[in-house]
């Protein structure tokens, strides 16, 4: 059954660079020099900075403040790597100086700071506590745990327990709404973003979380593939940056546009279905948002309606934007999956002021394309 074909179930990995025939040294090269740009010292790619001897961030280096989001994904470049050092260096800093210990948010991450650590918001988003949990649970999957907050496993559990249960005491709110089991764009309101949706981290959530949780991240799963497809235009594949809990797009701050945020659902259902496999639909959807693009070079992105309707307005991030449909290819079948494969070969890491947010998505997609983004089981399995 299409289900059982997953690398969940296989450990199998496809590489879709090897399908295009790059070779074998050529991929791991490529990957190392990436990884060089973005955590080295070439001033022009950099994006990880080193503070003091233990310590370490991930510049916005177009916003020049430091991001939950940046640091939950330096978190899971570092355990997909196996650099140790580095994500204990990440993890350090955003557990001393992002984490809320009192409040209505306690028990979350501030998603803002200066890079010397000082909060810039007392607010958490949601996206960065989902990769938090997942590249903690890795890591102490992948290194085993250690001394408080190094115990990588305690404080995953502890954080996806706040994500369902803050609230319930009548303080706070919880991140993912009780009722349909979808994720909210900030704790506060009731409605969401598409491109949070991970049901493949949920899936595995369900494995790993306390087990009093675990049946809330199975539906969650389930939830979150469906709501997906309700975001989705029908023709283009498109999905707005907010969106309401029925799909249909929230306009309200003028974020119900294909825009930066959004690009990330192209590689979250590639990398769910090569993970798991779960859902059909998600080829059909893979297939029409590279049907899309296939006409339009990345110097020409831009604002979209989700009907496909241009704006004037640049795309900020095309190179994330042209990496998310790359990625698209592990669950694309259609006329378009090679060429976007070999598009992303064929570009370099973005050098400038905005960089931050597109080489994010760039390694990304280098990693699960080359079949290098994995599933961390605990030791035995």
């Amino acid at each position: 059954m299409t289900e059982r074909q997953g690398a969940y179930y296989t450990g199998k990995y496809r590489n879709l660079f090897d399908e295009c025939g790059y070779g074998p040294n050529e991929i791991e090269n490529r990957l190392a020099d990436v990884w060089e740009a973005l955590f080295g010292e070439n001033e022009e790619t950099r994006i990880y900075y080193p503070m003091g001897e233990t310590q370490g961030y991930l510049l916005d280096t177009g916003n020049l403040d430091v991001r939950s989001e940046g640091m939950s994904y330096g978190m899971m470049m570092a355990v997909q790597y196996g650099r140790k050092d580095l994500f204990d260096r990440i993890w350090n800093w955003t557990y001393s100086f992002m984490y809320m210990k009192e409040g209505v948010h306690k028990g979350y991450f501030a998603w803002s700071c200066k890079p010397d650590g000082t909060r810039l918001s007392n607010g958490p988003a949601p996206d960065g506590e989902e990769f938090f949990a997942l590249a903690l649970l890795f890591a102490s999957h992948r290194w085993g745990d250690g001394e408080a907050p190094y115990d990588y496993g305690k404080q995953a559990r502890d954080l996806l327990r706040t994500c369902i249960h803050q609230g319930e005491d009548g303080t706070g709110y919880p991140m993912w709404n009780q009722d349909n089991k979808l994720i909210k764009f900030v704790p506060e309101v009731e409605f969401s973003d598409p491109s949070y949706h991970l049901p493949h981290f949920y899936e595995l959530f369900a494995l790993w979380a306390f087990p009093e949780d675990r049946s809330f991240w199975e539906e969650a799963a389930s939830a979150s593939r469906d709501y997906i497809q309700l975001a989705s235009h029908p023709e283009t594949g498109l999905t707005p940056e907010y969106a309401y809990y029925d799909g249909t797009p929230n306009d309200t701050r003028g974020y119900g546009h294909f825009f930066s945020d959004a690009y990330r659902v192209a590689a979250n259902i590639g990398l769910d279905w090569e993970w798991f496999r779960k859902d059909e639909r998600q080829r059909s959807l893979a297939n029409r948002i590279q049907t899309f693009f296939a006409d339009k070079r990345p110097e020409d992105y831009r604002r979209y309606r989700i009907n496909g309707e241009p704006f004037e307005e640049k795309a900020l991030h095309p190179v994330g934007l042209l990496a998310s449909n790359a990625a698209a290819s592990l669950a694309a079948d259609g006329p378009h999956a090679e060429d976007n494969v070999r598009l992303l070969w064929e570009t370099s890491v973005r050098t400038g002021d905005r960089r931050y947010y597109d080489n994010c998505l760039y390694l990304f997609a280098m990693l699960a394309l080359s079949g290098r983004y994995r599933i961390w089981f605990p030791k035995g399995n």
